[in-house]
């Protein structure tokens, strides 16, 4: 962390429990504080062993590196690194087995699978080998009879998708690294650049390339591949954030509101790689985030303008969920995740003019809900081009995206050839599906929440109903399931902030903190300070906010 500060973090035998900010006394002129944070900038390296990274310095500066020789640290100065990677065969073949508890296509999920696990008796950790899983923890499990016995008993109680993940390897990547014309070979590497900034090149059609502020450094992780990690001030992330987010042509006060939820954002979700030794990613899994690549002025103007606000309910950050589209309603957590609801999450009808009566009209119902999709004015994001949408799949290709995902899961029916029916049968307030069930040859396959949009490729979010569609009446005029149209509205989850919903509110004169009074009811905005918690378990048992001594 820059400044007078650190991070501490308290746990209980129910897990992590909180994280809070102790910030020793400053003058109130003082800048507000700036952590250091660890974002995953390339997560997997070596899935693919012909991949390499260059490295590099502006011109005239240097890298600096460090890293081990024989236990001893050992630093070095070049203009440019190429990271590679080479297989290296074992001694002997090794068996790197994993139970595998449960399968997310969320973090928000997979961390209320966690916590339930736990609460059975059962440690578990989160990880992210490609979607995100729920292991048993690889410490308490960590021989084969113990793993076994534990699939053994689950199975029995009626789990039957947990699972063993086992497989033998002869050969791993190894990490070397290229510079002045020598080859080392290291596990771990830190480095920096004598002007502060490092251009990284990934190869491939074509190469990606990306400049990085602050510090890099590459480390394995609990995939047999390598993580490449930038240390960053939260300030100078946003600047990768921010206009990437929300579109550097969106108003400025939507942009601003932009700004004070990455911020809000990241700091609440710093614990999500702790298995792989860093904080948050650069994807849509958590924010999009690309260096000082395509930074603009309007975004640096909010960020600077918000600097150090975030957004809390209560003295602790909110959960700064937000998406691009909503439908024209947005969404609870618990209609598109498992865990409890946050107070501040609730369905709110994206429109200033009254579109629709929620808490008379529910969408739950679906005559009322098909009546709400049938509008498309009176929204603050009508006219977007995914405000309202229609796509249709064949059975055949139904079936296929299910066969997929079953397999992935080794799904005692990943074997089914035909799909027979489709049906919504449980759908939330807001709208949003909750429960679809998909007929199959082999049995019915019951999907759930957030689950659906991971599984099946025509809905571009959980706001949607099915329209059969029949092929020309056969001969004896019985007319022939084909498939279904998934006629929605919306993008993405639908909680929290609607972006093109922002533009709207910013184009009529609101300012950002009413834009995210609109958006996440009864929070208030903060500077970062001592008093403020970062995150806590809403399934562990409360526990004081005080920081400890």
């Amino acid at each position: 962390m820059e400044g007078k500060g650190q991070w501490r973090r308290r746990s209980t035998r129910a897990g992590l429990v909180g994280l809070v900010i102790s910030l020793t006394a400053a003058p109130l002129a003082a800048a507000p504080p700036n952590p250091v944070i660890q974002v995953g900038v390339v997560q997997r390296f070596g899935e693919d062993p012909q991949t390499q990274i260059w490295l590099e310095a502006p011109a005239g500066e240097r890298l600096n590196l460090r890293f081990e020789n024989n236990g001893q640290p050992q630093t070095l100065s070049a203009p440019q690194v190429v990271l590679g990677l080479k297989a290296e065969p074992m001694a002997a073949p090794d068996l790197r087995e994993r139970v595998v508890l449960s399968h997310h296509r969320s973090f928000e999920s997979a961390e209320h699978s966690a916590q339930e696990w736990r609460q059975r008796g059962i440690e578990a950790e989160i990880a992210q080998p490609g979607g995100w899983e729920v292991w048993a923890s690889r410490q308490h499990y960590n021989t084969p009879l113990l793993r076994r016995l534990l699939i053994k008993n689950l199975q029995a109680q009626g789990f039957g998708e947990v699972h063993l993940d086992s497989r033998v390897v002869s050969q791993v990547p190894k990490l070397f690294f290229q510079a002045n014309g020598y080859r080392y070979h290291r596990d771990r590497l830190e480095l920096s650049s004598s002007g502060g900034r490092t251009r990284v090149v990934q190869s491939g059609e074509p190469p990606l390339s990306r400049v990085y502020a602050g510090g890099l450094s590459l480390q394995p992780n609990a995939y047999d591949t390598y993580t490449l990690i930038n240390q960053v001030p939260v300030e100078t992330y946003l600047r990768g954030v921010v206009p990437h987010e929300i579109g550097p042509s969106a108003p400025l006060p939507a942009i601003q509101a932009q700004a004070v939820l990455a911020r809000t954002y990241v700091l609440r979700n710093l614990r999500r790689f702790a298995i792989d030794g860093y904080q948050i990613c650069a994807d849509t899994q958590c924010q999009v985030y690309r260096g000082l690549s395509g930074t603009v002025p309007a975004a640096d103007q909010a960020i600077q303008a918000t600097r150090g606000q975030v957004l809390t309910y209560q003295n602790e950050l909110v959960d700064a969920l937000y998406s691009s589209t909503s439908g024209g309603v947005t969404a609870a957590f618990s209609h598109v995740w498992n865990g409890p609801d946050r107070p501040y999450l609730k369905p709110v009808v994206d429109s200033v003019s009254g579109a629709w009566n929620l808490s008379r009209t529910p969408l739950n119902e679906e005559t009322n809900f098909r009546a709400f999709m049938a509008l498309d004015q009176g929204f603050n994001e009508q006219g977007w081009q995914l405000f309202r949408w229609r796509y249709d799949s064949t059975l055949a290709e139904i079936a296929q995206d299910l066969r997929q995902f079953l397999g992935r899961r080794q799904h005692p029916l990943a074997g089914l050839s035909q799909v027979s029916q489709v049906r919504v049968t449980e759908r939330a307030p807001s709208g949003r599906v909750q429960v679809l069930e998909i007929d199959t040859n082999l049995g019915s396959v019951r999907l759930e929440k957030d689950e659906i949009v991971r599984v099946l490729s025509a809905p571009r979010s959980l706001l949607f109903y099915l329209d059969p569609i029949y092929a020309p009446p056969q001969a004896d005029g019985s007319p022939t399931l084909t498939g279904y149209r998934f006629v929605g509205g919306g993008w993405g989850h639908g909680v929290g902030l609607s972006q093109t919903g922002s533009y709207r509110l910013g184009r009529m004169g609101w300012n950002y903190g009413r834009i995210l009074q609109f958006y996440y009811p009864g929070t208030a905005l903060q500077p970062i300070h001592g008093g403020l918690t970062l995150w806590s378990d809403p399934q562990a048992t409360p526990t004081s906010n005080n920081p400890p001594n």
